[in-house]
């Protein structure tokens, strides 16, 4: 692989750690709404939607670190 593509890949990989950070804080957020919620509300539909958007973030923000190493073996 040539330096330019190699560059462009090192871009994109800044990008999804840049994206991957962003995600954490917002899931963060998300975890202190649901951690602060009243336990009544926990355990109903709030919670419960709470619950599923930390658990979708986490997955989301897996797939970018695995994204990332991927793309750190390619530029090698």
């Amino acid at each position: 692989m040539n330096n330019a593509r190699r560059k462009q890949i090192e871009g994109i990989r800044a990008e999804m750690e840049s994206a991957s950070t962003r995600l954490e804080d917002i899931m963060a957020e998300e975890q202190d709404y649901l951690d602060n919620m009243p336990e009544s509300l926990q355990g109903g539909e709030k919670g419960a939607t709470a619950e599923e958007a930390i658990d979708n973030l986490q997955s989301a923000i897996d797939s970018l670190d695995e994204t990332t190493a991927a793309l750190m073996e390619a530029q090698s």
